[in-house]
């Protein structure tokens, strides 16, 4: 069993990114029934050294804080009583904002992100938030002391902002290396959590998770969600990371072609 990470919840976007109403209620229907679906502080204690949950065990994870997440993805979870953490760009909850332009597919409106009151509202209602990175960054191309502020910033504001602590990060697209991962130590959290698309290190700071895409049935999510995919990730696995991480670009000066 695994890590399963999500991103937006909404109906009229096509991309990737944003599974559909409908499909993240049926998956959060089976996940109810057939997983013991644990909250990510308490799962992340329980990996194994393939970064694996026990079996019969699952997690539920949303990156980048899409304001549609309060919407369309509240109601499914409490009306299936399962705990989810959302990782937030840190940034996007300051007075002047941070624009979602690290997104390569965008729809034809503008994305955005949820609000302070928001947060707020689905953190009493049982949501758990946590860190990724304060603007979205490339995290491997920022230097060391760039990339630590970025982190020990965006972990600083989201604990003054949710009064609690803030111990987990999820690096933007998943991507880090050696000098991200002793970023992430120095910037104080205790775990980090990756979305890789074949063989990587795993630790502490180097969390696998399983990326969940629009068009994924309760079928993908079963096999997604199973103890050996992990191990056995396959090449139609790959691709779906594949388009996700096309989907996406880095938010520095650096642009990658539409």
């Amino acid at each position: 069993m695994t890590i399963l990470c999500y991103h937006s919840v909404e109906p009229a976007w096509e991309s990737p990114l944003a599974v559909h109403p409908d499909a993240f209620e049926r998956h959060c229907s089976w996940l109810a029934r057939r997983r013991q679906v644990l909250p990510l502080r308490e799962a992340v204690n329980c990996l194994d050294g393939s970064g694996r949950l026990p079996r019969g065990t699952a997690a539920l994870t949303l990156d980048d804080g899409f304001a549609a997440l309060h919407e369309h993805a509240l109601p499914i979870l409490r009306r299936h009583r399962l705990p989810a953490t959302v990782f937030l760009v840190a940034q996007t909850l300051t007075p002047e904002g941070r624009a979602v332009d690290w997104v390569r597919t965008p729809p034809p409106w503008p994305l955005r992100t949820l609000s302070i009151e928001q947060v707020l509202e689905m953190q009493s209602a049982g949501v758990d938030f946590q860190s990724h990175s304060w603007a979205h960054h490339d995290l491997p191309e920022l230097d060391q002391e760039a990339c630590t502020g970025d982190l020990r910033r965006s972990r600083e504001l989201l604990e003054d902002v949710l009064g609690r602590s803030v111990p987990l990060l999820a690096y933007p697209r998943g991507l880090h290396d050696e000098g991200v991962r002793e970023a992430a130590a120095r910037a104080g959290y205790t775990h980090a959590l990756a979305l890789p698309e074949g063989p990587e290190p795993v630790g502490r700071y180097a969390v696998p998770r399983v990326g969940i895409y629009r068009g994924n049935g309760v079928a993908s999510l079963r096999v997604k969600s199973s103890r050996s995919y992990l191990r056995a990730r396959n090449g139609s696995a790959r691709r779906l990371v594949r388009q996700i991480r096309g989907a996406v670009k880095p938010s520095g000066a650096r642009q990658l072609p539409s």
